[in-house]
């Protein structure tokens, strides 16, 4: 395509259903080249290619558009803007910045409009990390910027260029200037910015990916315990309607172990983007004492903007994500929810008459997904020197009616390894996070253990595995117990039954709310689990030794062990140590009176 066609016109719609359109004259464009629609100038993007004819897929609002009016090329791929202020930016699904078109036209966004996607006439302060004559390869870093207080953006070469630096300077420039020259060959010099375009359907390259060897921690301690997401994994929440999606996905986006957290919002409820709109700019970020959108960029694509769009959200998300892995980041990325990204796949889908899949959806969506998903992962950035950074991918499903075996939730479980299924029962019992401790998995916790038992503590990962056996065994117990009653049991069960409850109620169920409870970190999970482990076992010891089962109830430690997640991270030690020691002696009393008895 000739760099002079950009603009022209080329093409004449011929049909509109909905936000898909077809024009003719379309011999010289390429799949996915972005076009502007009508004298609207409205955003799409060519999505199928028939000899002249091209479906163009229309990002905005298409109502009072007809057939005759003319399609305009851009000669380029649908593309984000990588540069220094992407950091609190607030964006729909193709980049627009949502918060400079509020203040320039108001809560509407009008059809057509342009704006940079990023601000051009912001200067930032450049300083260098290379000099003149040094040998630079694709993705190598040559300089910084202090983006927000707790960002500091690295400038890196593009990474499709290598060749020597012949000039470089510093001081305040906007993301246009030249900051840059570097000599490709003999006759080709060329103008180094900061500012990067990358095709948004296009995953950045990097040296090789690597084996996901630490978890990434959410001070979840269902999470964390029992279903481990590693640093660079993929996992999946689905779940019912109300049954804490969104809020899970806050919580990680607020505690885990992340650098950046990308925050996409996919044709959900404008009223829950509103709460994290409002919210995250108040949330005071653990790590750095600022606000948390000092480190998240927004993607902002409700349920009542234009279905096209969700379809592009995912993309332009994980686009930014891989920006700054490749700086050498943890990188999260959230996006709630699939299900209505897979929903603008299905319209799309049948607007183009395409044969359908199951229940309607198009027979690629699983390999969609996979192309979603296989974008995380921890990786060897490029450049001359190492480094490595990482993505982690935690998608939100909204099966209809809960249920899991729709296709969306079918295909994100063959991709993903954590599954942190949640449960309409659970939350209908208040019990948050309402992820289901029978149903979830992780296929990282063998990757993990000798994180977790090396660096924690040494009995952490046979502790899970006690755990999660006395929670079955209360599954199993629960069914004789609802048919003949909790009498029909021996003391020994009863005493798992109890154990169970406390390892529910005291351990998995986490207030969202609580200053302290909010965030537990993995030693003072692994006391938790210590202190109602320790009561259990010599509970289990003390009925062998006809200790009489209402008495071991009757323990006035049990409150204390309860009330462990409300103690804060620096007296834990004393805390559990004094619990411990607190409940030896109760048992030797009460084994001492049998004796004395």
């Amino acid at each position: 395509m000739n760099p002079n066609d950009v603009n022209k016109k080329i093409g004449i719609i011929t049909k509109v259903s909905g936000p898909l359109i077809v024009a003719k004259n379309m011999a010289d464009v390429h799949m996915f080249d972005v076009v502007k629609v009508s004298e609207k100038k409205l955003i799409g993007e060519i999505i199928e290619l028939r000899g002249d004819l091209a479906s163009i897929q229309v990002y905005e609002e298409t109502a009072g558009i007809g057939p005759g009016e003319p399609v305009y090329l851009t000669g380029e791929a649908l593309s984000v803007e990588l540069a220094p202020g992407l950091i609190e930016g607030i964006f729909d699904g193709i980049q627009r910045p949502l918060d400079v078109i509020a203040e320039k036209e108001g809560d509407r966004i009008p059809l057509g409009i342009d704006v940079p996607k990023l601000d051009r006439e912001k200067k930032w302060t450049f300083k260098k990390l290379v000099n003149v004559g040094d040998m630079l390869s694709g993705g190598d870093i040559i300089g910084e910027v202090v983006e927000t207080n707790a960002v500091l953006h690295k400038v890196m070469l593009p990474p499709n260029v290598n060749g020597e630096i012949v000039s470089i300077n510093e001081g305040s420039f906007t993301i246009t200037d030249v900051i840059a020259k570097l000599k490709i060959s003999k006759d080709n010099i060329i103008d180094i910015t900061m500012l990067q375009k990358w095709p948004v359907r296009k995953g950045r390259p990097y040296k090789n990916k690597l084996s996901p060897d630490q978890p990434m921690v959410t001070g979840q301690r269902v999470i964390d315990t029992l279903f481990p997401i590693a640093i660079g994994g993929v996992a999946a929440i689905p779940g019912p309607f109300g049954s804490g999606k969104t809020v899970v996905q806050h919580q990680l986006a607020k505690w885990a172990d992340a650098d950046i957290i990308i925050y996409v919002g996919c044709g959900e409820r404008g009223n829950e983007m509103t709460d994290v709109l409002n919210e995250f700019p108040e949330l005071k970020d653990a790590k750095t004492g600022e606000s948390l959108m000092k480190r998240t960029v927004l993607i902002a694509n409700t349920s009542n903007m234009p279905v096209a769009a969700r379809e592009a959200s995912i993309y332009t998300g994980i686009t930014i994500a891989e920006y700054y892995r490749d700086m050498g980041y943890k990188v999260a990325i959230m996006a709630d929810s699939t299900s209505r990204w897979a929903e603008a796949l299905r319209e799309m889908s049948g607007r183009l008459e395409e044969m359908p899949g199951e229940e309607g959806y198009p027979a690629y969506l699983s390999s969609r997904l996979a192309e979603f998903y296989e974008r995380a992962g921890s990786v060897s950035c490029l450049g001359t020197k190492t480094r490595t950074g990482a993505i982690t991918a935690i998608g939100a499903v909204s099966p209809p009616g809960g249920d899991t075996s729709e296709p969306v939730s079918q295909g994100t479980l063959r991709i993903v390894k954590v599954y942190w299924g949640l449960s309409a029962n659970l939350a209908y019992q208040r019990h948050f996070p309402a992820i289901d401790w029978l149903t979830s998995y992780s296929l990282y916790e063998e990757d993990l253990k000798i994180y977790f038992d090396n660096d924690i503590e040494k009995g952490w990962s046979n502790q899970v595995v006690e755990v999660k056996k006395i929670l079955q065994e209360e599954s199993s117990l629960g069914e004789i117990v609802r048919l003949v009653g909790v009498d029909s049991l021996d003391y020994k069960d009863r005493l798992t039954l109890e154990c169970a409850r406390s390892i529910r109620e005291d351990y998995l169920h986490q207030n969202a709310f609580d200053d302290i409870d909010t965030y537990t970190s993995l030693h003072k999970q692994y006391l938790m689990m210590k202190s109602i482990l320790h009561w259990y076992h010599l509970g289990q010891k003390a009925l062998k030794n006809n200790v009489a089962f209402n008495d071991i109830m009757k323990m006035s430690i049990i409150e204390p062990i309860g009330r462990l997640k409300y103690v804060s991270e620096d007296k834990i030690n004393d805390v559990v140590k004094k619990i411990i020691d607190d409940i030896e002696m109760e048992y030797q009393q009460l084994e001492g009176g049998l004796s004395n008895g």
